[in-house]
């Protein structure tokens, strides 16, 4: 990464993170590969089971858990061509169904659990189901299937529930254990549903093969909604759930125990509630930025490591999945928020145009789900971010096609540069052009700039470090000057066309949060890479 940029300035947080601010930036330049966009299993029919296993933790430990897992294959993974693809029998959070508006989504639950459990169900809120497949006119059959629960029918042990319902309303939905919730969605039984719109809403992009500055196109529809308010670039999907540690192991104990009885055999405390592990999407950080479907996870499939070009509308799909509410900061922008449990918020007046907040924090609240958009482009920095200097010309070889040509920014209606999507400068904006960074504006950062190499004797060169407070092809010969070359050794790790660019850290407001038992930095944290348009944002290497 060229730098670290924090916007957000909370003393109080400032005052946490320093002690630990150097091993956290030694942490985050040796990562390894990311990926990201929000994948999951798709079809109209899903085979699920209940089960138990162990779920992995940075502090080393192996957490007892149950989930939602695929009893058979699924009919198919999106987005396509994601290696490591696979439904486990048992995942925390449960696979992620996608499907399309309209659908007739039937799903059969077995119930796997330990006898000690008792029974298990699913809810799936915001949709009329049924507890049986439903007959070819949308009504529920007269006889259901499963047995009776407070909130919905259950699946005994060992035995099978199903469910039916119409996709009706678009958008990210949560699904989740309708039985003794206190204890079954703690322990992991929590989902997402993604239901994708019937059409290409007008200003909307068709998924093609690349996005129209030739990166590949990873999105699962060419919008969030039925609405030209929700076209986006990428997406990704983030479950925020939290353990309780001394509830797992309760229930780990009590797992052998003998049982017949259908509201199980555990006597389990949940209260008082003492979280130690902080997920997003089953991980704590720095689990959360490893690959999806990573080996090392075998039941946490899904990773928390969104990445973007400059301009890029990115959906976020966002879900509180735990017992708490949690206040998620997203560095770099406020969020726009589209809708709420499939609902758009339009506004009442105009309802070709949304109204949803701008959002200072995502706070997940449980069980609400929530659609909001995303985007960076260096506007309002009052300083060229990608380094140009007057009159100067394209020499970096990451784009050979603008060797030798004039570095150009001619504003669109809205100030950015976007007569052509391919080039280096793609979204940068014009009023910050050939404007410099440094005191000296005939200078680079070597000639008395405000922004300093690190010294190599701390820092060294990492994989997302390109040793330059810019983004693009000029981003290393105007950090240092023509004659040098980045620190340590002389040696560069990143040139302009790798991923060296600007990473946000994306984290929870409350400090516990950003944790693993009590150690920071750990729980829910993430960052979110500003990539160079030359570096390849391959979500399926």
């Amino acid at each position: 990464m060229s730098h670290i940029i924090d916007n957000h300035r909370s003393a109080k947080f400032a005052r946490l993170a320093a002690p630990f601010l150097l091993p956290l930036l030694l942490l985050l330049l040796c990562p390894p590969a990311v990926q990201a966009a929000a994948p999951g299993i798709t079809g109209t029919t899903f085979n699920l089971n209940a089960a138990d296993s162990t779920i992995s933790q940075p502090d080393g430990m192996n957490v007892y858990s149950w989930g939602y897992g695929c009893s058979t294959a699924p009919s198919g993974f999106s987005p396509a061509g994601m290696p490591g693809a696979a439904c486990p029998s048992m995942q925390v959070p449960g696979p992620t169904l996608i499907v399309h508006q309209g659908d007739r989504v039937t799903l059969v639950l077995t119930n796997n659990l330990p006898a000690a459990a008792g029974n298990t169900s699913i809810l799936f809120p915001g949709f009329n189901v049924c507890t049986a497949v439903m007959n070819p006119d949308g009504s529920c059959p007269a006889t259901p299937t499963g047995v009776p629960g407070l909130l919905t029918r259950e699946a005994a042990h060992g035995g099978s529930v199903t469910y039916s319902f119409i996709a009706s309303t678009a958008g990210t939905h949560s699904y989740y254990s309708g039985t003794q919730s206190d204890l079954q969605i703690e322990m992991g039984l929590y989902g997402a549903i993604i239901v994708l719109p019937t059409a290409v809403p007008a200003g909307c992009r068709a998924v093609a093969a690349t996005l129209p500055d030739g990166q590949p196109d990873y999105r699962n529809a060419a919008a969030a909604y039925n609405h030209s308010a929700s076209c986006y670039d990428r997406e990704y999907l983030f479950q925020f759930a939290e353990m309780d540690p001394r509830i797992h192991s309760q229930a780990q104990q009590q797992a052998g125990v003998a049982c017949a009885q259908s509201t199980g055999c555990m006597v389990v405390e949940t209260e008082p509630y003492h979280p130690a592990y902080f997920l997003i999407n089953g991980r704590s950080m720095p689990d959360d930025m490893d690959p999806n479907y990573a080996v090392q996870y075998p039941h946490q499939p899904y990773n928390g490591n969104p990445h973007m070009h400059p301009g890029e509308l990115v959906l976020l799909r966002v879900i509180g999945n735990g017992r708490w509410q949690h206040p998620f900061h997203e560095h770099g922008n406020h969020v726009r928020i589209l809708a709420r449990d499939g609902n758009l918020l339009l506004s009442q007046t105009d309802p070709t145009k949304p109204a949803g907040p701008l959002l200072f924090t995502t706070t997940t609240t449980p069980g609400l789900a929530m659609d909001g958009i995303f985007y960076w482009t260096g506007r309002g920095l009052n300083w060229d971010v990608y380094g140009h200097t007057a009159g100067a010309l394209y020499t970096d070889q990451a784009f050979p096609a603008y060797l030798g040509k004039p570095v150009v920014c001619i504003p669109d209606a809205n100030g950015y540069y976007t007569a052509d999507p391919l080039a280096p400068n793609y979204y940068e904006w014009c009023q910050d052009h050939d404007k410099p960074l440094e005191a000296h504006a005939f200078g680079a950062v070597g000639s008395g700039g405000p922004v300093t190499l690190p010294d190599a004797n701390i820092l060294t060169d990492g994989f997302w470090y390109g040793g330059s407070p810019y983004l693009g092809p000029d981003a290393t010969a105007r950090a240092v000057g023509p004659a040098s070359s980045i620190p340590p050794n002389n040696t560069q790790a990143n040139p302009s066309k790798s991923e060296a660019g600007f990473a946000f850290m994306w984290h929870s407001h409350n400090e516990r949060e950003i944790t693993t038992s009590n150690i920071f930095p750990g729980g829910m944290m993430m960052m979110m890479l500003v990539d160079p348009q030359a570096f390849l944002i391959n979500e399926a290497n």
